[in-house]
């Protein structure tokens, strides 16, 4: 006899087992198989939430890398009254949060983007979705700080944002290379000091 699990949570508990198999394998390795057996459900159980491993693979992005973002990054900037001291807050916290294990699988966005931008348009599309919100976000975040006065009237938030969101991803890569949490700290403040560098 199987447990029954409410609707909501059973496509939950997918998602989540379907975002580590990913962030672990990536999606090209990820294996169904192994999905299922984290979860305890059945193939059937998989294929009446999403049809195919493809179709998985797209709510993982649009459902919890999205969400993961958006608690750690998108409301804190969205909702701060002082978004440039939020932003480098959060760069600082990041950076403070990161260790040789952190940074051994790398960013579950970032890993995505350079494994199945060049092959599949559908990844590349859903992936472009978030990376612009996410450069809106910070663009957002720097235009209220222009008018407050935090940062400088000559400032090109565009530009800047696209800048910030490129040197953030890029820290990712370069520690997950190097297999290193001090790396990954150092480039990440320094960004950081760029983005004083703008008031």
């Amino acid at each position: 006899m199987t447990t029954a699990h409410p609707p909501d949570e059973t496509r939950g508990r997918l998602l989540q087992a379907a975002f580590a198999e990913i962030y672990r394998h990536g999606f090209q390795a990820a294996g169904l198989a192994a999905i299922l057996q984290d979860t305890g459900l059945t193939k059937g159980a998989l294929y009446h939430y999403f049809p195919s491993k493809h179709a998985l693979g797209l709510a993982v992005i649009d459902e919890v890398i999205q969400e993961r973002l958006a608690g750690r990054v998108f409301r804190p900037l969205e909702e701060a009254e002082d978004p440039f001291a939020t932003l480098l807050a959060l760069l600082e916290q990041r950076a403070r949060g990161v260790d040789d294990d952190t940074v051994q699988w790398g960013c579950p966005l970032n890993n995505l983007v350079q494994e199945m931008s060049p092959i599949d348009p559908d990844f590349r599309e859903h992936l472009s979705v978030l990376l612009t919100r996410w450069q809106g976000v910070l663009q957002a975040a720097l235009a209220r700080a222009k008018a407050q006065g935090r940062i400088r009237a000559d400032i090109d938030c565009e530009a800047a944002s696209l800048f910030v969101l490129a040197a953030w991803e890029g820290c990712w890569g370069i520690a997950k290379n190097r297999q290193s949490g001090p790396v990954f700290r150092r480039c990440l403040r320094e960004l950081r000091d760029y983005v004083r560098g703008l008031a």
